[in-house]
């Protein structure tokens, strides 16, 4: 049966168990001496031997007195002798004995009178050295002093991890007197405590015998029901004398101040690392839906559970919003919407991209009126008609079980274009003003972002709208040629650069035909192209040679500093079925022919446009019936991931299909060439020669 099991038997007698060592009895050097009626030594005690220094061999038969006792004291040992022999009562003190090698120590006796069953009388004498079991008193008195006034929580489990002990300090940590523990296990003493693994650590160093020090452990008790504690737990084993265990022995510090100094840095660093991560993750692109999403990624789940981005429509179509009256609705356009797990709460919200009308009631509406934040932390049934856009999307709410809400504004430039608004359902905690912190940082962060991604896409709608007035809308028609062009600005990101064409009909029924690409992109660029393509065209029509036309356009681009653009132009004569290019640092033209397969021109290549100084060389080419010249663009064919060999390779083999008109050959190559994350846009033109045109009679 192991200790725990003999702890739960019943009541009875118990079969004592060997000794594994020296018991509490044997330190204290309990010695044992019977005396007969007249005073003689009748049993002798092998700790006697050794507090006496007789064996059993000299001391049996003698006289006690005359043995043990200094001459100056026998009448008085045999006055307390005669005294318990005639039934006084048992005498206790401290008395001088002598020892066999003559000194004389101070012995603690119990002496007491027995009686055996013929009637005879004897005297039993208990003696310990006094110097051991005041040493062990003191010990003593010193442990109980310092479990009685110790500021450490200590207990005292028996074996079976029952309370055996509580000192003052765990009543009141506790907030139960030590008869409520007595007796009873930890879970049933403190139920809203992770007992379990309290008591699993003590079962483990009941078995183990190896300490557990500093076992963190949260928690209520009694005498502090309404608030979290943290305790760190010690807890050792106890053995006896001879090293058998006969309980464990915990001692309780409340760390709760310290939990909550190291919870509160361990919250600082997460706020600091998820600003961080905001810095690193917001504004990865200037498209204003994609940092928007951003915004709503770093906020879920760290700091809410659902995150909606909002902008005001007015920030959207309009250099600065107009002032509204305060009691006036707002117009907000959605643009994003996270949420950390699938919920009804994602249908309350507005769909991305459509628009939102609030009025002076609605939150949103106040945050963006006040440019300050807007926290609801505890959210009433009452709260979500302020919150909600309608009846039906604040019963969502409800079933989605929004508990706390907070609306930050978004403010760039001084100039609130938007609204942040955070949920919280599954997330047991409340906001508080920390979180309004992070919040504010991360929305003044994203606002940045959102208000340079809204300026872009305002410039880039101008440049597109620029660049698409500064193009041909429709080329005039051209005499012995059929014409096609395409022109699209980067997918990517929106780009708008300064790639251009040009159909320009010249006397004599001859065409030039032009692409350019200026370098850059945005507003600037396109401004660029307008300048080189109208300087294009009035040279052209002087109806000069094409190298000709790139010298002056050089000097032009020259003139317009730190501008560089390539250019090809070529001049049809539709009379005498040829043409003549030119090329200024510009790719090569291809030309395509029924029954052949397509070729690069070899032309010399030129330098670019601004460049200055430069010579430009024209060449001379035959176009018969059927013939097509391809123009385009760098962004036709150039990509970061291939060599420009293979993408020329790839757009020969395209023009290789037969059969296709050229309005179908202009959508195949933007099909097959052109990819989603395009970062360039292409100017292409086709033209293909039809039939000869008769000279009129004045050539």
């Amino acid at each position: 049966m192991s200790t725990a099991d003999a702890s739960r038997a019943g009541p009875g007698p118990a079969r004592a168990a060997p000794s594994e060592g020296p018991g509490l009895l044997d330190v204290v050097g309990v010695a044992a001496v019977v005396l007969d009626d007249e005073g003689r030594i009748a049993l002798w005690s092998p700790q006697a031997e050794e507090l006496f220094g007789y064996t059993a061999q000299e001391a049996l038969g003698q006289f006690a007195a005359r043995l043990l006792v200094d001459e100056q004291h026998l009448d008085l040992v045999i006055s307390l002798f005669s005294e318990v022999m005639a039934g006084a009562g048992p005498w206790a003190g401290v008395f001088p004995v002598l020892h066999k090698d003559g000194s004389t120590r101070l012995a603690e006796f119990r002496n007491m009178r027995l009686e055996d069953r013929h009637g005879r009388l004897y005297a039993l004498g208990i003696a310990s050295d006094q110097a051991t079991l005041r040493r062990l008193e003191r010990d003593l008195a010193l442990s109980v002093r310092l479990v009685a006034q110790s500021p450490i929580g200590l207990a005292v489990m028996d074996t079976d991890l029952r309370y055996a002990l509580v000192n003052p300090a765990l009543e009141r940590i506790n907030g139960l007197p030590a008869e409520q523990h007595m007796g009873r296990h930890v879970h049933e003493v403190l139920p809203h405590l992770d007992a379990e693994a309290i008591e699993s650590a003590m079962r483990e160093v009941l078995v183990t015998g190896s300490p557990q020090l500093n076992h963190f452990t949260t928690g209520r008790t009694p005498a502090d029901p309404g608030q979290e504690h943290a305790w760190s737990v010690s807890i050792y084993r106890l053995d006896d004398p001879g090293g058998r265990a006969i309980g464990v022995a915990s001692s309780v510090v409340d760390v709760t101040e310290q939990h909550k100094a190291s919870t509160a840095v361990a919250l600082a660093r997460q706020r600091l690392a998820l600003i961080a991560d905001a810095s690193v993750r917001i504004g990865t692109t200037l498209d204003l839906g994609v940092t928007a999403r951003e915004l709503g990624e770093i906020a879920v789940p760290a700091l809410a559970d659902l995150a909606t981005v909002d902008i005001l429509d007015a920030a959207l179509s309009g250099d600065r919003p107009p002032e509204t009256p305060k009691d006036e609705a707002v117009q907000f356009r959605a643009l994003a919407i996270k949420a950390a797990y699938p919920t009804p709460a994602t249908l309350a919200a507005d769909p991305v991209g459509e628009l939102a009308r609030y009025d002076a009631t609605r939150l949103v509406t106040r945050c963006v009126r006040t440019g300050r934040s807007i926290l609801v932390a505890q959210v009433s049934p009452q709260d979500l008609a302020g919150i909600a856009r309608n009846a039906e999307a604040a019963a969502l709410l409800a079933e989605a079980g929004i508990h706390s809400y907070l609306a930050v504004p978004l403010i760039a430039r001084g100039e609130v274009i938007g609204v942040l608004g955070l949920q919280r359902t599954r997330n047991p905690l409340a906001f508080d003003h920390d979180d309004v912190l992070l919040a504010g940082e991360l929305a003044a962060r994203a606002a940045v972002c959102i208000d340079n991604a809204r300026w872009y896409q305002r410039q880039r709608h101008a440049a597109l709208t620029l660049q698409r007035h500064l193009l041909p809308h429709q080329p005039t028609p051209t005499p012995g040629l059929e014409i096609a062009y395409r022109y699209e600005p980067a997918a990517a990101a929106g780009e708008v650069g300064g790639d251009w064409f040009d159909v320009i009909p010249l006397p004599d029924d001859k065409t030039a035909l032009v692409v350019g690409d200026v370098m850059g992109s945005g507003i600037n660029a396109a401004a660029t192209m307008g300048q080189l393509r109208t300087a294009a065209r009035t040279l052209a029509e002087l109806d000069l040679d094409p190298a000709a036309v790139l010298t002056r356009l050089d000097h032009t681009t020259t003139g317009l500093g730190h501008t560089m653009a390539t250019c090809v132009i070529v001049v049809y004569d539709p009379h005498r079925g040829s043409c003549r290019i030119a090329t200024a640092g510009h790719l090569p033209p291809v030309r395509t022919r029924p029954g052949r397969a397509p070729e690069l021109l070899d032309l010399p290549t030129g330098a670019p446009l601004g460049v200055g100084g430069v010579a430009f060389e024209a060449t001379a080419l035959d176009l018969d019936i059927g013939d097509e010249l391809v123009l385009y663009t760098d962004g036709l064919v150039e990509t970061r991931d291939q060599d420009i060999d293979i993408r020329l390779h790839a757009l020969t083999a395209l023009l290789s299909r037969p059969g296709l008109t050229i309005e179908e050959t202009c959508d195949l190559l933007l099909g097959e060439l052109r990819h989603s994350d395009d970062r360039d846009d292409v100017a292409l033109l086709i033209a293909r020669a039809t039939r000869p045109v008769p000279e009129s009679p004045d050539r």
